[in-house]
């Protein structure tokens, strides 16, 4: 008998020390360092929200790297573990021949996300309508910055002859920038673009992604060393992700938004529904994770006329698709 309330004490103790159903203490964590806090990353955020990381086994602790050039010396430093930012950061690290250089395993966006706002509203707006302007563009070198470039020279305007683009102010600072009074113009993501705007501050005119056309704009990627090593977490993320994109090709935007609600606590739902049609309205969403060779040789044509991109970088190796592959299958 007395065996048997031994037991029976060790069975129960047991189950007290048994870890709930909400504890992370069995989740992998991954830092993940992103460009920018933003709505354009909506299937991130509904991956995060809808539990499928945790559902993969991951705890994903996600910081605002503000900039990608930031992001590559988070990735590259092992402060964090996977970076979120544009594709260009990892050209240019293959480039400058490190041998533990970044990779691209994953896209979730596929145009620039970035609007163009002016200071009033201007009806039947033309991009011809920027001759003799300035324009806070961005940080140069990075992919927002060399989009709108590329946008100002389709439409047959010469950046620094026919149009100023301001390249001084950081990425996080451009919105104060211009409310407080800098320049004629400004490129901003959502939700801030749609902020200003509901404020009366400024004044959405044009995207800039839907001028551009589709380009590897926003991707997952991590040292070459990390993803030998960690193929296993990197699936994991890819496949989470791409639950994520389905649920965001799938649903509304007022669905996008309550999900995305409380990573964005700040914003009003009905602003966020609103910033989520825009997104859906441009086709900016990748519907899948994998990287086509034809959009990441774009990139580099976009590069090359912003005149930041001395030699191409080869496609297979900064772009691994084997695990947005088998995600999908």
């Amino acid at each position: 008998m007395k065996k048997l309330f031994i037991l029976l004490a060790i069975l129960t103790s047991s189950i007290f020390l048994l870890p709930s159903c909400g504890s992370n203490d069995n989740l992998t964590k991954v830092k993940l360092s992103e460009v920018t806090h933003s709505v354009f990353y909506a299937p991130q955020y509904v991956a995060l929200n809808k539990g499928f990381f945790k559902d993969a086994g991951l705890d994903i602790e996600p910081q605002n790297g503000q900039g990608a050039d930031k992001v590559m010396t988070a990735v590259l430093s092992g402060q964090c573990d996977i970076g979120l930012a544009g594709p260009e950061a990892s050209i240019y690290v293959y480039n400058e021949g490190k041998a533990d250089y970044a990779q691209v395993f994953a896209q979730i966006t596929k145009r620039d996300g970035s609007f163009l706002v002016g200071r009033k509203p201007e009806p039947g707006f033309k991009w011809s309508d920027l001759k003799g302007k300035n324009i806070i563009g961005g940080r140069k070198g990075g992919v927002p910055e060399m989009t709108l470039e590329y946008v100002l020279n389709k439409n047959e305007l010469a950046p620094g002859a026919d149009v100023n683009v301001d390249t001084s102010i950081q990425f996080a600072l451009m919105a104060g920038a211009f409310t407080g009074g800098k320049d004629d113009y400004v490129t901003l993501f959502e939700p801030v673009a749609s902020s200003l705007e509901k404020e009366g501050k400024g004044y959405i005119l044009a995207s800039v992604g839907q001028e551009s056309g589709e380009i590897p704009f926003t991707a997952y990627f991590a040292k070459k060393s990390f993803i030998e090593k960690n193929k296993d977490i990197i699936q994991k993320f890819t496949d989470a992700l791409y639950k994520g994109q389905v649920w965001v090709d799938t649903h509304s935007p007022k669905e996008i938004a309550e999900v995305l609600k409380p990573s964005f606590p700040d914003t009003d739902t009905e602003l966020l529904a609103v910033v989520a049609e825009r997104y859906k309205k441009i086709d900016a969403w990748c519907k899948e994770p994998a990287m086509k060779k034809e959009s990441f040789e774009l990139l580099q044509t976009v590069m090359n006329q912003a005149g930041e991109l001395k030699q191409k970088a080869p496609y297979d190796k900064v772009v691994v698709n084997t695990y947005a592959d088998k995600a999908v299958k």
